[in-house]
């Protein structure tokens, strides 16, 4: 077989294990309940039942917070780290949630590399816990790990695939923004990412959101 044939077998198997990831992980993964009030592709407008999240912040640039707050959500579900001795496993939801939280600095509008090195600040990541649990049944957290019950709200969405990159975000917020004024809808809060797949998915196949929540009529 020449190495161009090799070339395409080789990319023809890891879209085959792209497709089999994404798959297994939608597959097993619970999501938040909502009621779909509005559908206009690639928007929606939802209302969301309450849940309960697990919530970490770190400080520094988006996707270096990311990955140690997802390391650190990670410990507290899989049992890794968890004070009182409780070993159960809880099992992992879609979507990852991450959101800015000191909204007075601004992030850097310019290329995305640069956007990447100068969007830093205060970042909190939620997992969204299993419908089955209540605050009282989830094992008590590491004390830098907050459980909190999220209420019933109404959410704007706009959907998207890719890395989700600084810049695509930036992107999507502005058509988010758009959509939303054009549905005569009030944000009641700043925006929200959405990420529902595993880091083995391939960039092209990753279902992203940017989500805001906006008010009740």
């Amino acid at each position: 077989m020449g190495v161009a044939k090799w070339v395409l077998a080789g990319a023809g198997l890891a879209a085959i294990a792209g497709v089999a990831a994404v798959a297994q992980y939608r597959g097993d993964s619970e999501e938040p309940a909502y009621r779909s009030i509005a559908k206009d592709e690639p928007f929606e407008l939802r209302e969301y039942e309450p849940m309960i999240v697990a919530e970490v912040t770190h400080m520094g640039d988006r996707r270096r917070a990311s990955g140690a707050s997802f390391r650190r959500l990670a410990a507290y579900i899989f049992a890794q780290d968890r004070p009182g001795g409780n070993r159960e496993r809880i099992a992992m939801t879609a979507p990852v949630i991450q959101e800015r939280i000191d909204q007075d600095e601004p992030i850097a509008m310019t290329s995305p590399v640069l956007q990447e090195e100068t969007a830093t600040g205060e970042w909190r990541m939620r997992f969204v816990m299993p419908s089955r649990f209540t605050m009282d049944t989830l094992p008590t957290p590491p004390s830098d790990i907050t459980l909190t019950k999220v209420p019933a709200r109404r959410i704007a969405a706009v959907r998207f695939n890719g890395n989700g990159s600084n810049a695509d975000l930036a992107k999507m917020e502005a058509q988010l923004t758009e959509w939303v004024e054009d549905q005569n809808l009030t944000p009641v809060g700043d925006f929200e990412y959405a990420f529902y797949d595993a880091p083995m998915v391939p960039g092209p196949m990753r279902r992203n959101e940017v989500l805001i929540e906006v008010a009740a009529e």
